[in-house]
């Protein structure tokens, strides 16, 4: 594979990941009621718990794209 390929499949990996987090974030703020009735029925969560695992699951998701996406496609455009 040339540096220009993977260069590719990075930057489309990155976009993939980041509508996905989008919607997670979407899904987390427009029905948030209605997604926290759900969860809390099936976990037993108080809200300020169930706030708490979202967020810290889009930060770390995020932190996960920067990572494993981004910045090795910044790293390979600039070496190219």
């Amino acid at each position: 594979m040339t540096i220009q390929t993977v260069s590719s499949v990075l930057l489309w990996c990155t976009v993939i990941n980041y509508v996905i987090l989008l919607t997670w974030f979407l899904l987390y703020v427009l029905p948030h009621r209605w997604m926290y009735r759900l969860y809390g029925k099936w976990f037993r969560l108080s809200e300020e718990q169930f706030d708490g695992i979202n967020l810290a699951g889009i930060a770390l998701y995020k932190m996960g794209i920067l990572l494993f996406n981004l910045v090795p496609y910044i790293a390979l455009r600039i070496a190219g």
